[in-house]
């Protein structure tokens, strides 16, 4: 195994997650941190050992000439200029969802990539949660026929702007960052779209983009899949960060229920069984099923960087971004989009 060195970039909410999601594998390190307020960037090295701080990005790059991929963890308006920077100094690259700002950025980023010879990984982990991971084992299995129809539901109250408030200043909000997450879900569990229909809108006052989405898709199989978000919604009860997802086959059903409970029906009755995140001492544990997610998309993403196979490149991400954005078409003009 070869051991490798990153630098982060960006030392805000999400590295004090990514950082010892990194670190829960072997024959990898940090050992350079950049954030543009230093101090920040120190607070962060002295918690992870990590032995430099710089805040100046370029510097980076120049003076670690060590490194072998870099970790984006930025706002999305820096993805596309950062990842020209890292490329252009002949290092892999792996960024933080959303992949860009806008679809046009997400192509550029992967040109740049492909230009420089580099590597494009995006740490989108939702699809690595072990839950999940055990859903979509049950629809490869067979046990319940051939799906024709799928509902996936995040939906809560919780207060994302407390820890994230830059997020209720963007023009564009709930597509972009859970939906991000949703339509890569849609498309690890039920392959590509061929239409999708979106409606969206704000509920909260206070924020600048929208808050709730209803996406219908057609996808290429056959199956009719449901997606809603929203962070507006007080329910009876609350299971932030779960997605609850009901998928019906010719032979059956397989529901991901509250508190992580997955349970298959067929003919024969139904079998259910509790597929909880793994739980790392560094973990909030409100954010369990995340946190967990993202040392297996990590470790995924380190096979790819050692010359193996990973499932969320830039080029397979770049088709979630289009969903993305073609969900904001939709919205805007009320059409059925056809892919």
């Amino acid at each position: 195994m070869n051991d490798l060195k990153f630098a982060i970039f960006g030392t805000g909410f999400w590295a004090n997650y990514q950082i010892p999601g990194w670190l829960e594998s072997e024959g990898v390190s940090c050992v350079a941190a950049y954030n543009r307020t230093r101090s920040k960037a120190e607070i962060i090295a002295e918690k992870f050992a990590i032995p430099r701080v710089y805040d100046n990005p370029l510097q980076l790059l120049e003076q670690e000439s060590d490194l072998d991929f870099v970790d984006i963890c930025t706002d999305v308006d820096t993805h596309l200029p950062f990842t020209r920077m890292v490329a252009e100094q002949g290092l892999d690259v792996v960024c933080q969802k959303p992949m860009a700002a806008n679809l046009s950025d997400a192509r550029e980023m992967l040109d740049i990539c492909r230009q420089n010879g580099v590597k494009l990984f995006i740490n989108e982990n939702f699809r690595w949660q072990a839950s999940l991971r055990a859903l979509k084992a049950k629809l490869d299995s067979g046990v319940i026929g051939k799906v024709f129809k799928g509902r996936i539901s995040f939906c809560s109250a919780f207060p994302v702007f407390e820890n994230q408030p830059f997020l209720a200043e963007l023009d564009h909000f709930i597509l972009t960052d859970v939906g991000s997450h949703i339509l890569d879900v849609v498309r690890f569990l039920f392959g590509e779209a061929r239409s999708l229909y979106c409606i969206n809108s704000r509920v909260n006052p206070t924020i600048k983009g929208e808050d709730v989405a209803n996406i219908l898709l057609k996808m290429t199989s056959g199956t009719s899949c449901f997606a809603e978000m929203s962070y507006a919604s007080i329910l009876e009860e609350e299971v932030f960060p779960q997605m609850l997802i009901l998928v019906e086959g010719s032979e059956g059903s397989v529901h991901l229920d509250r508190h992580y409970e997955l349970k298959v029906t067929t003919k024969n009755g139904t079998v259910a069984e509790q597929v909880e995140p793994k739980l790392y001492p560094w973990i909030d544990p409100e954010y369990a099923l995340i946190h967990s997610s993202i040392v297996d998309c990590q470790r995924n993403i380190l096979d790819g960087l050692r010359g193996g196979v990973a499932e969320t490149t830039g080029e397979d991400n770049l088709k979630t971004t289009e969903l993305v954005w073609k969900c904001y078409q939709s919205a805007q003009s009320n059409k059925l989009i056809l892919l």
